[in-house]
Order: C-alpha cells, then sequence, then structure tokens
C-alpha cells in the first residue's frame, strides 16, 4: 500500500454490479434467471403447482436475498473482463449437464484422479534458464531485480486442490519433469542463454518449447503456452482425468500477447500455469491493491471510487454494512481484514501460493467442462488482468457448484439428489480444515471465514 494512501474501512460491501456495470453494457441476470441456471430442468425451483406470479415473484426476491450475503454479483469494473465482453453467454447447469464435449470428459472409476505437477527441475545444461525466473521491476527508472521466492510447496497445493475437488484423487504427477536442451551446443560447447527452444522432458518423452524475448521487460524470456499444453497431453496417465502443469516462467500464447498466465484445453483435459506474474514483488506493476484484493474487492467505497475514475457516478444499491448480522462474505472481510501487508520472505511466498492456488483449480474446472461464470462473483469468473485475478474470490458459485458437485457426487460418487446436499457440506467442510492450516494468509483466511458462516446458512 502507497505509504501516503489512506486506511480503508470497509464501511459496507457492494453485493451487486457496479454502477461502471450498465456502462459497460453488462445486464447481469435476474434472480429467477440465477435460481434457474442451477437446475437440471433450467426453471426456476421455487416455481410449484397453482402457484401465482405474485407469490414466486415475492419467494424468489426474498431468496435472492438470503443469497447475496455469501455470494454478492461480479464487480465489473472498468477493463475487467466482463466490462471488455459484457455479452459474455452464460453457461447454466442444465447447459452444462447437455454440453456434448462432456460424453468425453465425465470423470469415472477409471479415469478420476487430478494429477498436479509442479515446476521441472533446471538440469545444469540448461542453466542459464534460471536467471528467466528473476522477475525486474522498475524503482526510480530503472529496472531492479526482485527477490527470489522458492517453487511452490507441491504437497500444499495438492491438499487444497484435493480439499477443493472433494471426492476426486488428488495427487502429484510421478515422473519428475526437467527442463533440458533441444539443440545441439555451439562449437565453443556453450549454449547461448537467448536459445529459441528448449527440451522438456518427461519420461522418455521430451517436447520442444519454444522461447522468446518478454516484451515488457519484466522476465527475461517466457515459454510458449500451446507447446506446454502439448507436453500435458502426452503426459496424461491412464487412471488420469486431468492434469496441470505449473511452471514457475513467464509464458506466452502468441506473438500478440505479452504474458498469459495460464489457460486449459478442457477437451484433452489439460491444463497449464505459471506463476512467474503472481510474485508480490509485481504487484505495483500490475496496479494491484492489496488492501482490495478478495474479500474487501466488494468495499462499496472502493468500487465507487472506481467507478468515478471512469467519469460513472455511483448509485445506490444493495450493499451490507459491516454492523449488519453477520453474513459470509462480511465474515470473510473481516477475517481478512485482521492481516497485516506480509513483511517477511515466508509471509510473501504464502501470499504467492494462494494466488497459484485459487488459479490452479479455476483452470482444472474448465477440465471438467466449465465455462468462465458472468451469474455472480465466483472463481469460475474469466480475468483481464492481475489486478482483476486477485480481487475474484475462491468460491465456487451456487451456478458453479451445482456443477461440481453432480460431476464429482452424482457422475463419480453415484449419489442422489440429497446425497449432493451432503456432498457439498462435506467438501466444505474440507476445504474449510485447510484454510484453517493458512489462516495467516487473507485469502486463507477469509475463505475459512466465509465457509463457516455459509455452513451455519444451511444448517
Amino acid at each position: 500500500m502507497p505509504k501516503n494512501q489512506k486506511v480503508c474501512s470497509h464501511e459496507a460491501l457492494e453485493l451487486e454490479p457496479s454502477a461502471y456495470a450498465k456502462e459497460a453494457g453488462f445486464v447481469w441476470s435476474s434472480p429467477d434467471r440465477r435460481l434457474a441456471a442451477t437446475t437440471k430442468s433450467g426453471r426456476n425451483p421455487l416455481i410449484t403447482k397453482g402457484q401465482n406470479a405474485k407469490t414466486l415473484e415475492v419467494l424468489t426476491q426474498d431468496s435472492a436475498s438470503k443469497l447475496s450475503s455469501a455470494f454478492p454479483g461480479p464487480l465489473v469494473l472498468p477493463n475487467d473482463e466482463l466490462a471488455l465482453n459484457p455479452k459474455y453467454p452464460p453457461q447454466s447447469f442444465r447447459s452444462w449437464l447437455n454440453e456434448s464435449l462432456r460424453k468425453n470428459r465425465k470423470p469415472n472409476k477409471r479415469r478420476q484422479t487430478l494429477y498436479v505437477a509442479t515446476a521441472p527441475e533446471i538440469t545444469s545444461s540448461v542453466g542459464f534458464m534460471k536467471k528467466w525466473l528473476q522477475p525486474h521491476v522498475k524503482k526510480g527508472g530503472k529496472l531492479m531485480a526482485a527477490e527470489m521466492l522458492n517453487s511452490l510447496p507441491t504437497e500444499d497445493l495438492v491438499n487444497f486442490t484435493g480439499a477443493f475437488y472433494h471426492g476426486m484423487p488428488v495427487k502429484a504427477f510421478p515422473h519428475r519433469l526437467q527442463f533440458v536442451p533441444w539443440d545441439e551446443p555451439k562449437k565453443s560447447g556453450k549454449r547461448d542463454s537467448n536459445m529459441d527452444y528448449v527440451g522438456l522432458l518427461a519420461g522418455n518423452n521430451c517436447t520442444r518449447i519454444r522461447a522468446r524475448p518478454c516484451p515488457d521487460g519484466t522476465f527475461g524470456r517466457q515459454l510458449n503456452l500451446e507447446d506446454l499444453l502439448d507436453a500435458a497431453i502426452e503426459m496424461l496417465l491412464g487412471d488420469a482425468y486431468s492434469i496441470i502443469l505449473l511452471f514457475d516462467h513467464d509464458m506466452y500464447e502468441d506473438e500478440d500477447d505479452d504474458f498469459c498466465c495460464g489457460r486449459a484445453y478442457g477437451g484433452n483435459r489439460v491444463a497449464v500455469v505459471s506463476t512467474a506474474r503472481y510474485h508480490p514483488a509485481l504487484d505495483d506493476h500490475a496496479e494491484i491493491d492489496f488492501a482490495h484484493m478478495w474479500p474487501a474487492s466488494h468495499c462499496k467505497s472502493y468500487v465507487d471510487s472506481a467507478c468515478t475514475l471512469e467519469g460513472v457516478e455511483p448509485t445506490p444499491k444493495k450493499t451490507q454494512r459491516m454492523d449488519d448480522a453477520l453474513g459470509p462474505l462480511q465474515a470473510a472481510s473481516e477475517a481478512a481484514g485482521n492481516l497485516a501487508e506480509p513483511s517477511t520472505s515466508e509471509d510473501r511466498k504464502a501470499l504467492w501460493f494462494s494466488r497459484i492456488a485459487r488459479t490452479t483449480v479455476h483452470e482444472l474446472g474448465h477440465c471438467l467442462g466449465i465455462d468462465h461464470c458472468i451469474y455472480y462473483a465466483c472463481v469460475m469468473q474469466g480475468t483481464a488482468r492481475m489486478a482483476e485475478d486477485v480481487r475474484q474470490p475462491p468460491y465456487l458459485c451456487p451456478v458453479c457448484l451445482s456443477k461440481v458437485s453432480h460431476a464429482i457426487a452424482c457422475e463419480l460418487g453415484g449419489r442422489d439428489e440429497a446425497g449432493k446436499e451432503e456432498y457439498v457440506k462435506e467438501r466444505y467442510r474440507s476445504i474449510a480444515n485447510f484454510c484453517e492450516s493458512w489462516k495467516q494468509v487473507g485469502l486463507f483466511a477469509g475463505y475459512g471465514a466465509w465457509i463457516r458462516a455459509r455452513l451455519e446458512q444451511l444448517e
């Protein structure tokens, strides 16, 4: 947080899309459509035989109001993904269920394991790739090398993913990945640190990975996302539902983009995530406001100020004052608000980990056939930039939760609807247990408090 910036008290939480949403052309789905989007039939679950329209409307509004304290609307701030693509098509539970590609995506007893492969070893013959990991930030007009952080803890990432996708086996990928040379060395016997290709070795298979200079100079060189995804496809094991590869190197998708943090080939059930841009040293460069990362991203004064900067005057909307009856979002905000900005390397590494954990489960959601969410603030929302990424929640909204719980509890576990409801509670408890062990980090402290308050609502 800048030295002269006032500490925000987060007096009220914004529960609906910002005033800028209308300016951008985003129209939030009605309460009726949001409720209908959670059902197999595609109809509002509150509809009963002989019910008049007025009664249905009252029940629907009441249900939506109760849900809003846990599941607010997407913020849609300037330059957010939904502000840039306000007409993004919705994917209801019914449309996800009937998606033709899901015929080959359903988890089953033979193919149910989620594999997590963390950063490959950099072998001595390509030792120069370690320099590509060094982030650079501008200070006083000069590029300065930022603090190096160790690779993510594989066990913790596996444990969080296992809690989030409770009911699916999650394992560390059993083969150690390695970066190796792709080209023969020069006559001098040395390899050029600016080489255009490296090899990614997995078992006996080696894939050529393109590398290029980083356009904005934040890192030395970047690796090509498409090549990494191709490598992931080759790594799928027989019992794998999907695999996600994590790399500490910066990535790019095509020649026109500056960088890319992650992508999934849902049809092939593979995903790749780069940890590079989540480095806390790059927060100023990415214009990340630490004081307003989730859950404080729903602070009304923060949301209103972002709109005002674009010349859009805030309008009165449904908010929750911080002294109102405690709801899940408020509980999350209070829990995360008690934590200070990280001051040590270990604290910054923990913050880094929390960001990667959230992105990991997002990309794996695509492997389950889930599209970007437009119904609520949700972990499955699309993001247009890093500042937006850290404002989004770690939880699944009611629509996306209905998809995940059906895939795991019903399709894989053979449960009925009652069993599916019990699964949701089991899943929440599993995630809460993980969050308790990481409560020194804002995202996990907030998520754990959110879950506890949500379970009280469900009970």
